[in-house]
């Protein structure tokens, strides 16, 4: 099983300065690549782009050879993958392909180590090819195995590593629950079936008076002032501290559900949609519904567990979840109340009614098979 393992680092000003320098030569190359395949007539090839990389890049910048010679390869192919998927969604017809963009300095600077000889971990010490000495990480790696990927990323003025390990140490236990319908919501970010309710954590809106005094003092900075670089940063930390708050309270989550239940059942929600309204797009955004989707999927994976996502257009709030009666439930309306005397949660009855939705289908398929 490859896991992924994010760890802080703690560089000496000298190892931050390679590590600034690998950020760079990764970007600088990626955008001097990009620039001689996005010219009229040159068509992209990863033949052709390594040969232009070797025979000018090299050659009018030697400095690459200050740093390890994957890093700036690895740009090439991270560029690949980028125009493979444009290629992709233009056949597809996507009316917006997405054609691969320029780097910019300090925005997800990052560089990768895709080959183990180029890197390796002792401890709590991460070794990488061209730095003389070891850089002290916070915590040293939880799991033993091969490791196969070291990505290291600079983030509001801190450095960490992300290193993808080939391992057997994890084996978790089998969940005992047998199913769980989960309803998403903005007050609280997840009601369970079996009436659990899991409150939402806006850290956005708790540091919100607070990030706006900092934007507004770097926006009376001179630019390119070290006053406005530090106040940068200051607004950078905020929005970390915060996306680090809502990661945690995703991660619980996602987690406790995984642990627990053996089917998982969710609603397919157009975040997409939520967000063009301009009262609650701040706090569909702010909770974190499709980073919570994507978590559970892939911690279910890991421990056998079964998701089912419900069709976007089954009525899950509006029906009655004792006699299946459809009611109009408008959004001001927190109760359900039917004419068979059922009265429940506006958002139980719809985890109810998920939960049900999952145990169906599970059966349906198992006539099939």
């Amino acid at each position: 099983m490859l896991i992924a393992h994010k760890i802080e680092l703690r560089p000496t000003p000298e190892q931050a300065d390679y590590l600034n320098q690998a950020c760079g030569a990764r970007r600088h190359c990626y955008n001097h690549v990009l620039e001689h395949f996005s010219q009229p007539g040159v068509k992209w090839s990863k033949a052709a782009a390594y040969q232009h990389y070797m025979t000018v890049l090299r050659v009018e910048f030697p400095w690459y050879a200050e740093v390890s010679s994957r890093i700036t390869r690895n740009a090439i192919d991270d560029l690949d993958a980028a125009f493979k998927g444009f290629f992709r969604r233009v056949k597809a017809g996507s009316k917006t392909p997405g054609y691969p963009q320029f780097k910019k300095k300090d925005v997800n600077d990052s560089f990768a180590l895709r080959e183990p000889a180029k890197f390796d971990v002792d401890g709590r010490t991460l070794r990488i090819e061209k730095l003389p000495t070891r850089i002290a990480m916070r915590q040293p790696l939880r799991f033993t195995g091969q490791t196969k990927q070291a990505t290291i990323r600079k983030t509001a003025g801190r450095f960490y590593v992300s290193i993808l390990v080939e391992t057997e140490d994890y084996n978790p236990p089998a969940p005992q629950q047998p199913s769980v319908g989960v309803d998403f919501g903005i007050k609280d970010l997840a009601t369970l079936s079996t009436g659990e309710v899991i409150p939402a954590n806006p850290a956005l809106k708790k540091n919100l008076k607070r990030l706006k005094r900092r934007q507004r003092t770097l926006s009376r900075k001179v630019k390119g002032s070290r006053r406005r670089a530090k106040a940068k940063l200051r607004v950078a930390r905020l929005h970390q501290r915060i996306r680090h708050q809502r990661q945690a309270v995703l991660h619980e989550l996602s987690d406790q559900l995984t642990r627990t239940y053996q089917v998982i059942t969710l609603e397919d929600l157009n975040v997409t949609g939520m967000t063009k309204n301009r009262r609650l797009a701040r706090a569909v955004s702010d909770a974190g519904f499709g980073e919570l989707r994507r978590q559970i999927a892939y911690k279910a994976q890991w421990r056998g567990v079964t998701v089912i996502i419900a069709d976007r257009w089954f009525p899950s709030s509006k029906t009655c979840h004792a006699c299946g009666q459809l009611h109009d439930m408008p959004l001001s309306q927190r109760t359900l109340v039917c004419d068979c005397g059922h009265v429940m949660d506006r958002d139980l009855n719809a985890a109810k009614n998920l939960d049900q939705y999952g145990r169906d289908a599970l059966r349906r398929d198992l006539k099939r098979t």
